[in-house]
């Protein structure tokens, strides 16, 4: 019983110290002399490469991700087809659109299949917050792929006129899970 218990109090301390890692802000100081504009950035072809590690910084699946984006006006169309290391793939499609007056620190709104509810994000400097609730399919060893609900922290830092990096930093449960580091290169 002892035993149990001190587990469970070490499971506790460990999940607590994770929750208090530093995360960004967009008061940060700006990382580049770009400014970020979601709409100019993803609108077109790009290609970006990743990777999702888990709390204790393991690497648990890489992936490429084949994006097309079509800016209109007034929404921003992101079709994103993923292939990870296993050959799996998958397919999401977001619709993207302003919210608000046009400003140059823009507020955004978006669905996707997956998403629960409505995903939100602000741009600021060169920076772009995205915040969103999905579920999320897992590959299983023995069978189809299950499912995950998990809620992402997505930060994007504009590095240049064509490259971005991105953290987001998952949870479920309220408990910090991993992260996901992605470079997007814009092909045109």
């Amino acid at each position: 019983m002892m035993r149990i218990w001190a587990l469970g109090l070490v499971a506790g301390l460990v999940a607590a110290l994770a929750g208090c890692t530093g995360k960004p802000s967009l008061q940060d100081k700006p990382m580049s002399g770009q400014d970020f504009a979601l709409e100019r950035f993803f609108d077109g072809r790009l290609v970006a490469r990743g990777q999702f590690q888990d709390v204790f910084g393991t690497v648990r699946r890489s992936f490429v991700v084949q994006l097309v984006g079509d800016w209109d006006g007034e929404r921003l169309r992101l079709v994103e087809d993923f292939t990870y290391e296993d050959g799996s793939t998958e397919q999401r499609i977001w619709t993207l659109q302003k919210v608000g007056p046009v400003t140059a620190d823009q507020a955004w709104e978006g669905t996707a299949p997956g998403v629960i509810g409505i995903a939100k994000g602000q741009e600021k400097g060169d920076r772009f917050n995205w915040a969103y609730t999905i579920d999320l399919p897992v590959p299983q060893a023995n069978g189809p792929a299950g499912v995950s609900r998990v809620s992402f922290d997505d930060w994007m830092w504009a590095q240049s006129e064509d490259r971005l990096f991105n953290r987001a930093y998952m949870k479920k449960y309220g408990l910090d899970v991993g992260d996901v580091s992605i470079s997007f290169e814009k092909l045109d």
